[in-house]
């Protein structure tokens, strides 16, 4: 791998095969640590909570929308 210029800052590119390697996906969170000479590069996991966890936490009466299922995806949930 190469460092390379990117306007004012710098950057590396991953091949994909490290990328489908390691799970990633374009736009995931990263973490980065300095070690001495060494770059350490982690993947920001961030936790994944079923629907009826989240509700589980709420207070009071729930108001459900009849359909909901068959409305269209408006961002990136999922549901299953």
């Amino acid at each position: 791998m190469k460092l390379q210029k990117w306007g004012n800052s710098a950057a590396v590119r991953f091949p994909k095969e490290i990328i489908s390697q390691l799970g990633l996906q374009i736009g995931d969170e990263l973490q980065t640590e300095v070690r001495g000479q060494t770059i350490v590069i982690k993947a920001v996991k961030r936790p994944r909570y079923k629907l009826s966890e989240l509700l589980s936490e709420m207070q009071g009466d729930v108001s459900r929308v009849e359909g909901w299922e068959e409305m269209p995806d408006v961002g990136k949930e999922i549901a299953k």
